[in-house]
């Protein structure tokens, strides 16, 4: 009789190879060790595995693409592709991108050259965060996964955009996987208090309602977070009299570290800078200082907030409230000079201004405008009676001939025609009526009777 094989390796197995496997599936985590089997273990992510969802249907039929798992950490990325690979009897390849390179991967990829050729069965080549594999790593998985030799699931926290080239991302569908809902991490919860996995046959373990809302909130939508957080909190109680478990919300918080997800180079950090801009344009302060709370908390770079902020002012509000960009800058330099924790209370403030003042963005579209009207048109010269003439020559020249200095005219205002012939009459600043800027328009439409600020006066009256 042929001795068994290892599926994985292609040696023969041993006892020491089970014993191997069998110390390391009882010392891995309990995420790991209660990793779903089917689809219809896995929790969450209906939107892309319900009933009659296109991938779901994909396994199904065992007609698996290419794919990109995308979502936060501990949403079930490496579990639903290993449920893939079971699901569709496939074999299973894992690479992962942190400590692999060019040559691993084609290693990988002649194996599963040769396992097709021989047995007929197809591969799946899973690599983990391949958002680090750079352009050369990701170009030597091109012509395999176009060929079909290998299925490739990459798993990615990070917008696959930016991370995986164009002629991968082309040919492989990208699915977005959600952060848990609380429900499912307290099923989950439950789950795993039902497991003897959890306790290996000690002690029955009890959370408190306390404990258990603790333990949601601080998963944060991350399953893995929240089942190595439960065995940590369940190993660190001692059993009482009667032989449970009792775990209380004093154990949980001395077990478990409140966790970020944060990154100030990933998706969150564009996502929530976008959230707070987006919500003082939208006068909602309340909004905006939420998500400034979430950026201090999780100890985003206050200069990067505070020239946000900057940005914010000039941008969206604009000439509705010209002060608006003084009390930005004085809340830069004001960070700039305190720092933390005190600077909350001056990025708080410029928050506060900036999401309640009139919004305005007349300033922001003219010099878009004019910018296009600069690399549309000709660079024609500037008219002579706005040339410099520090020269005689200059002025034989006609430089300066024509011009009119203001503040010999009433109104300290001469009208002149001080573009280029080319781009006359071309409209860019159009005043708002929100806040100051009324007020700086009805000043142009008196002072520019020709009509460009607004109907000119005859018309107005007629």
């Amino acid at each position: 009789m042929a001795p068994r094989t290892n599926p994985r390796l292609g040696y023969p197995m041993t006892l020491f190879d089970h014993r191997r496997k069998e110390i390391a599936r009882r010392s891995a985590p309990l995420s790991a060790r209660m990793r779903p089997n089917s689809i219809e273990q896995i929790m969450g992510q209906s939107h892309i595995l319900g009933e009659g969802k296109v991938l779901r249907r994909a396994i199904e039929a065992d007609r698996v693409p290419s794919l990109i798992l995308w979502g936060p950490p501990g949403t079930g990325k490496t579990t639903l592709a290993r449920v893939i690979a079971s699901a569709t009897q496939s074999y299973f390849e894992t690479i992962s991108a942190v400590n692999s390179g060019v040559k691993d991967i084609r290693s990988a990829v002649q194996s599963a050259r040769d396992r097709l050729g021989m047995d007929g069965r197809p591969t799946i080549v899973f690599v983990d965060e391949i958002h680090r594999f750079n352009k050369s790593q990701q170009d030597a998985l091109l012509p395999d996964v176009e060929e079909g030799t290998v299925t490739l699931i990459g798993a990615t926290t990070e917008n696959p955009s930016f991370e995986v080239i164009g002629p991968l991302l082309s040919r492989a569908r990208v699915f977005r996987l959600e952060s848990l809902p609380d429900e499912d991490i307290s099923a989950l919860l439950d789950r795993a208090l039902g497991e003897t996995e959890l306790t290996a046959g000690g002690p029955e373990a009890i959370l408190t309602e306390e404990a258990r809302a603790l333990l949601v909130r601080v998963a944060n939508g991350d399953a893995r977070h929240g089942l190595d957080s439960l065995e940590l909190a369940v190993e660190s109680t001692e059993p009482d009299e009667d032989g449970n478990r009792n775990v209380t919300i004093e154990t949980v918080e001395n077990a478990v570290q409140q966790q970020s997800r944060y990154d100030k180079t990933g998706d969150l950090h564009y996502d929530t800078i976008s959230a707070f801009i987006k919500t003082i344009r939208g006068s909602d302060p309340d909004a905006a200082l939420y998500w400034l709370a979430r950026m201090l908390d999780a100890g985003e770079d206050l200069m990067f907030i505070a020239r946000r902020l900057v940005i914010a002012a000039a941008e969206d509000v604009g000439l509705a409230d010209p002060q608006a960009l003084r009390i930005a800058v004085a809340a830069q330099q004001a960070v700039h000079l305190i720092g933390m924790p005190e600077a909350r209370i001056i990025l708080a403030e410029a928050t506060v201004y900036l999401s309640s003042a009139p919004k305005s963005n007349s300033a922001y579209m003219a010099i878009n405008k004019a910018l296009a009207d600069v690399r549309d048109t000709r660079n024609d010269p500037v008219p002579m009676h706005l040339r410099n003439a520090p020269t005689k020559l200059m002025k034989d020249m006609g430089h300066g001939d024509g011009y009119k200095y203001s503040h010999d005219y009433e109104d300290n205002f001469a009208a002149m025609e001080n573009r280029p012939e080319n781009v006359r009459g071309h409209r860019y600043y159009e005043p708002g009526n929100q806040g100051f800027e009324p007020r700086i328009g009805d000043r142009l439409k008196r002072l520019w009777k020709d009509g460009r600020y607004g109907k000119p006066p005859e018309d107005e009256t007629s």
